[in-house]
């Protein structure tokens, strides 16, 4: 099953600066060769939803890995089964709606 998500992980315990860890994560997503786009609160993810759920846990892995004894993240996730839809494919709709109007 193809899956979209919005992905946002954050430590606690780890001081208020938390880019080191965001960083660390983000090249885990890298890492996967899943389509992905960071944004200021997260980051989209698409792909089977197996790789994309491995992803997620090494993320956390890692980040507890480098000292956070805790972690809270925020996951939104939609499917679909009538058709394909990519992430890119959802923005372009609504920019081609902003546009006739």
């Amino acid at each position: 099953m193809h899956l979209i998500i919005d992905l946002c992980v954050v430590p606690l315990g780890v001081g208020v600066s938390v880019s080191e860890h965001v960083t660390a994560c983000q090249r885990e997503i890298q890492a996967s060769g899943l389509k992905h786009q960071m944004h200021a609160y997260g980051t989209n993810i698409e792909g089977p939803w197996d790789d994309v759920m491995a992803v997620v846990k090494r993320c956390h892995e890692v980040v507890h890995s480098m000292g956070a004894p805790r972690i809270t993240t925020t996951l939104k996730l939609g499917t679909r089964t009538d058709r394909e839809q990519s992430m890119d494919d959802k923005v372009d709709s609504v920019r081609q709606r902003m546009q006739q109007t």
